[in-house]
């Protein structure tokens, strides 16, 4: 049985150790003069669009001047993050070569993305991991929708189109490291993994009630199972 497997990046993936933060808000300011509060704010799990929304709000600034200046942002975030993105410093986590080596390979998987990040985001982040973003034969982005939970139907359309079969239930497997990753597909009934790399501990991620939970991706052969099973 053929699975469609949707990646989260940031927590998931890899981390950029905070370069990723710092471009995103370094451009908030260029556009608007203010990135928002400078703590008690989570990026986790949140698409970029939501995340600059959230911070300007929180900053007093009104919603059509947030609607007409937010594109600017976005010309600036990417060229900063692929100038300042450090190769050395971008980690991937444990096992994360070796499962998506091997779903690559495999026939019955298909890689995709599923992330808040823009798709250029997205692109700029793999590259500095030496992951092929090419891997990944579908996706959907923070670019393609501010709200997180639109996006798991986005992905199944764009691999309909492409592969021609409909995906559905528990063929489609999410993998992500926030309670956002496994809330956002729960009304397709898809299948969930949590993965305790990010920002939250496996105990926070179990009361989410994922199909299954990994403190990473480490046992491959166990994330293998959990996948296709």
């Amino acid at each position: 049985m053929r699975r469609l497997i949707l990646f989260d990046i940031d927590g998931t993936l890899l981390t950029t150790d905070g370069v990723a933060g710092r471009a995103f808000r370094a451009a908030l300011e260029t556009v608007f003069g203010t990135s928002g509060p400078a703590r008690g704010y989570s990026f986790a799990g949140k698409t970029d669009p939501q995340i600059a929304r959230d911070l300007l709000l929180a900053a007093g600034v009104e919603e059509p001047t947030i609607d007409a200046r937010l594109p600017q942002v976005w010309q600036h975030y990417t060229p900063v993050l692929e100038r300042d993105i450090d190769p050395a410093a971008t980690k991937v986590f444990p096992g994360v070569r070796e499962l998506t080596a091997m779903l690559h390979e495999h026939p019955d998987a298909i890689l995709g993305l599923l992330t808040g990040n823009l798709r250029e985001g997205a692109r700029i982040k793999l590259a500095a991991a030496d992951i092929d973003f090419n891997w990944f034969q579908v996706g959907a982005f923070g670019s393609d929708h501010a709200q997180r939970r639109e996006l798991p139907a986005l992905a199944i359309n764009r691999a309909e189109e492409r592969f021609g079969r409909r995906f559905e239930g528990k063929d489609v497997v999410i993998i992500g490291d926030t309670p956002l990753d496994v809330a956002c597909g729960e009304h397709l009934g898809v299948r969930t993994i949590a993965v305790a790399t990010g920002t939250y501990s496996e105990d926070q991620l179990r009361e989410c009630g994922p199909d299954y939970l990994f403190a990473s991706l480490a046992d491959t052969q166990a994330v293998w199972r959990a996948i296709f099973d």
